[in-house]
């Protein structure tokens, strides 16, 4: 029964009860409300409790009969099968209702209307309500200050709904012609250009008029700035467009005097030019047309209008306009202020990182800077000779011998900046090593305290432009860049431990060069830890040190030191999760650079790894723990007693998830190299445990990687190990026997490698493979898994091993051809119907065993002899992984003699139906056979 206007007073009542404390009147008038949002007219009765102007001051009834709404029309405005929904008569009724509701003097409920208004229109517009956006653009023209405030809200809120549809035909609709976008952008900037010249003369009379003035700008400059980026296509319409860019690049190159000091509202002006100079939708394609098509397709309409949008750009910023927005950029938005300055000398740390780390968008300059960057990238053929221009002309205005902070000063520090930020495509015009010994050299010579703003750019510019800088010029920039690592300002400083980092992580980065001046970088870097003070500086540093530990060989005459430094900063950075994990990054590099003299920092490095594999601790800190706990493993000349007793730790981090697989499955087979018997004795149940975990409940990429581990455990442990892991093993059966991997190279390899462990077990552990295979369990779970079974296991995975011969390495080939001379010992007449492809199979192994070798062999046989080219370049595990691949058992053993004998056991099994099956062999197979088998 629907509900009418009859029904306000018991409507109120409800919503007034659920809001009660007394549970006895809030659950049933709860339930009731609940029963009651699927009744037609719900939203009508809960739209006149919202608007009903006696109720105004009962906001927190109103804001309760706003949520509800919301839910109902999230349930039950899009008409669905199980559900009448909302008439369209009703519908149309509180569309209206809605629209003329704007006045909403209450922020809370006005928000809410507006998600209500995007809501409905998400589904509505254009078709059900085509005059949503008209209605909005013309109540603007005669609105006051709050109706325009909650207009915008509601526009800005349903142009976001509305782009996040993704419905072809709705971004087909709304990636082009957004009419909507016509009608609204030009109101937004007159309201902009309406409200701007009150900013300057509200501030002293009415600071409050003059407040929501900044904001409302501002708020509606990134309004136009989120509609760009959202419809970019129907924003390139010239009538949209034109006047919105002409007025943001007005307000940049000529602001009124009392807009310089708006610096939010300035910064949305550089955001929407930025946005609109590097928006790919108004790039011009180069892809071509198909020739005699007549439709004119979606991407033609784009072009189309890419074409237009760069005829308005051109028509906008001609050469001379595009000349000055750069010099503005460079002589006016890039010259430091006297609160800048203020800062460099009163807090130089912060000055750094608020230059330098700082969010584009949230200060003018760094905007400034990003504006420059993307303008100059658009037209370096038109502004490289400018920008150089200007540079000269800075530093023939300020000699490097001046220490006044003069205008000139300043100018030439900004024209420093631009030639740092666009290094790239300025080399083309400017050669580095002439303006390095011409000027940035010289530069350092001058140690005044005011040239700390010059010694800072320059420490930028030497990183910025490390590209160029080679041959002779590299040892003086290396020098030039510890000597500003030791500066008096802490801002030089951290510019300068910036830039080394980017030389010493270049490709072109000369270690000879640097190698005498390594110890005064070490002693500088610790020092400057332990003077600054702020998290992002100490991770800046710290970075640094990693750096140089990773790129550099002369790490151990320094590892008192870096233990010492690594352990101040561990008892320092607790709660600091970035910190710790730049931590966590620099101690595995400085594992990697000990090599197998590893356990010179065990007693630094065993604590943090215990504390770090903690299931408890922090997420963050867990991977990069992991990667540190392998790589002191592998780097490990032995395994000492605590590494030993992290294993179970393992077990923990698996069982919660399969997140790190990969490094887990590495550690596993550490552990298994290095620990050997006496390890495996110690925690075989844990391995075991692991290895269950893994097999059967991860995907395809994850068993191949943790497949060679088990193949390891049963090459080194054949006797011992498989009666551990006949869970894993029966599961791997599985893996066999079932299907769908025809067109799947994952599966296949899966199913091909796990075939040739099996494989090894049957031929390192013959007795133990035939058992596992009659075993009920396994039958019981190849059952499970919907696998049809022969009345014997071992010969369905016989049928395997024929048919992925061709699937593996040749080592494995070699296995499956051991495997397969077994089974001609079993007294099964099944075995003679298969003696034709067991013999074809084994023929082919044995005549190409000597020709085939494993690149991966190779490349162990050249990584072994390379052991002296760099301390520690070669992870110590690795050699004795070599060595375990190179003793395998199945290497020793001879193919040919394994055929042989076993065929003269099968012969003795099976007497004259053998002879009968070796008949029926093709002559050339035979004659192959005897071939291999040395018989002629």
């Amino acid at each position: 029964m629907a509900l009418s206007a009859s029904d306000l007073p018991a409507m109120y009542s409800l919503l007034v009860n659920s809001m009660s404390g007394d549970e006895s009147l809030r659950k049933p008038a709860e339930a009731a409300l609940s029963e009651s949002e699927s009744r037609p007219g719900f939203c009508s009765c809960l739209m006149e409790v919202i608007t009903a102007k006696d109720l105004v001051s009962q906001v927190d009834i109103r804001l309760m009969a706003s949520v509800y709404f919301k839910n109902s029309v999230n349930r039950y405005w899009r008409n669905k099968r199980d559900s009448s929904g909302i008439s369209n008569e009703e519908k149309i009724h509180l569309r209206q209702k809605l629209l003329s509701h704007l006045r909403e003097e209450n922020y809370q409920i006005a928000l809410m209307l507006a998600v209500l208004i995007s809501k409905i229109a998400r589904i509505d517009y254009p078709k059900e309500w085509p005059e949503l956006f008209s209605v909005l653009a013309q109540q603007l023209q005669s609105a006051d200050v709050l109706t325009s405030h909650r207009i915008f809200m509601i526009i800005f809120r349903t142009l976001k709904e509305l782009s996040t549809k993704r419905l072809t035909s709705d971004q087909k609709t709304f990636a082009q012609e957004v009419q909507p976008v016509k009608d609204v952008s030009p109101v937004l900037l007159n309201a902009i250009q309406s409200f701007l010249p009150y900013y300057s003369s509200f501030q002293k009379v009415y600071p409050k008029f003059w407040d929501f003035t900044g904001r409302a700008c501002t708020k509606l400059m990134k309004v136009l700035v989120a509609i760009q980026g959202r419809h970019p296509f129907t924003f390139g319409d010239k009538c949209v467009l034109l006047p919105v860019m002409e007025f943001c690049l007005n307000k940049i190159t000529e602001p009124e005097p009392d807009l310089l000091s708006f610096e939010q509202f300035l910064i949305q002006c550089m955001v929407m030019v930025k946005c609109v100079l590097e928006c790919k939708e108004y790039k011009r394609s180069l892809t071509g047309r198909v020739m005699d098509e007549n439709r004119i397709t979606q991407e033609q309409i784009k072009k189309n209008i890419s074409s237009s949008v760069g005829g308005v750009l051109t028509s906008l910023l001609p050469n001379d306009r595009i000349i000055l927005l750069c010099n503005v950029l460079i002589r006016r938005y890039f010259v430091l202020t006297p609160s800048d300055l203020e800062e460099l000398y009163q807090n130089p740390e912060s000055f750094h990182h608020e230059q330098d780390m700082v969010q584009w968008t949230e200060k003018l300059r760094p905007c400034a800077e990003a504006l420059y960057i993307v303008l100059f990238e658009n037209h370096s053929q038109l502004l490289g000779p400018v920008v150089v221009s200007l540079l000269q002309e800075a530093m023939k205005g300020c000699a490097t011998s001046v220490t006044e902070l003069t205008p000139g000063l300043l100018l030439k520090d900004a024209a420093y900046g631009a030639a740092a930020y666009v290094y790239y495509e300025l080399s083309n015009y400017l050669s580095f090593k002439d303006w390095y010994n011409g000027a940035l050299s010289q530069e350092l010579s001058n140690d005044h305290p005011n040239m700390c703003i010059i010694h800072r750019k320059v420490a930028l510019i030497l990183g910025q432009w490390v590209s160029e800088i080679k041959d002779d010029t590299q040892r003086p920039v290396y020098c030039d860049l510890i000597k500003l690592l030791q500066d008096k300002n802490l801002s030089v400083r951290l510019a300068a431990c910036r830039s080394l980092c980017l030389h010493v992580e270049d490709a072109n980065f000369s270690e000879r060069e640097f190698r005498d001046l390594l110890p005064i970088c070490w002693g500088s870097c610790f020092k400057l830890v332990e003077e600054v003070q702020e998290f992002d500086s100490k991770v800046q540093v710290l970075y640094l040190i990693s750096v140089l530990i990773a790129h550099v060989s002369e790490v151990i005459p320094f590892a008192d030191n870096l233990v010492q430094f690594f352990q101040k900063v561990w008892e320092e950075s607790s709660g600091e999760s970035l910190l710790l994990i730049q931590l966590l990054i620099a101690l595995r590099n400085f594992v990697v650079a000990l090599g197998c003299q590893s356990p010179l920092c065990y007693t630094l490095l065993l604590p943090i790894l215990q504390k770090g594999m903690d299931v408890n601790g922090p997420d963050e800190l867990l991977e990069d723990s992991l990667l540190l706990w392998e790589a002191a493993l592998s780097y490990a000349p032995s395994l000492v007693p605590q590494l030993v007793a992290y294993f179970p730790s393992l077990v923990d981090i698996m069982e919660r998830s399969f997140d790190h697989l990969q490094v887990s499955v590495t550690i596993i087979e550490d552990y298994i190299i290095l620990g050997g018997a006496d390890f495996l004795q110690m925690h075989a149940s844990s391995v075991a445990r692991i290895l269950d975990l893994i097999v059967g409940n991860v995907n395809d990429k994850g068993i191949l990687s943790t497949l060679p581990v088990i193949d390891t455990l049963v090459q080194c442990f054949p006797a011992e190990v498989p009666p551990l892991i006949c869970s894993t093993l029966q599961k791997l059966i599985t893996i066999c026997l079932s299907g769908g991997d025809d067109r799947d190279p994952s599966r296949t390899a899966v199913k091909a490698t796990s075939a040739a462990i099996l494989a090894r077990i049957l031929v390192m552990n013959t007795n133990y493979l035939a058992q596992l295979t009659s075993e009920q369990s396994t039958l019981s779970l190849l059952q499970k898994a919907g696998i049809p079974v022969k009345e014997n296991i071992l010969l369905s995975l016989v049928d395997v091993w024929l048919d992925k011969v061709d699937n593996v390495s040749s080592i494995q080939k070699k296995t499956f051809g051991l495997a397969l001379s077994i089974i001609l010992t079993l007294r099964l007449p099944q075995v003679l119907d298969m003696l034709d492809q067991i013999l074809s199979v084994c023929t082919t192994v044995m005549l190409s065993g000597n020709e085939e070798v494993d690149e991966e062999e190779s490349s162990g046989e050249n990584l072994s002899c390379t052991k002296s080219h760099g301390e520690g370049s070669i992870p110590c595990i690795e050699l004795r992984r070599r060595q375990i691949k190179f003793s395998d058992p199945i290497n020793q053993m001879s193919l040919e003699t394994s055929v042989r004998e076993n065929l003269q056991t099968c012969a003795g099994l099976h007497g004259e139906s053998f002879n009968t099956a070796i008949g029926n062999m093709h002559p050339a197979a035979l004659e192959q056979l005897k071939q291999a088998l040395k018989m002629q």
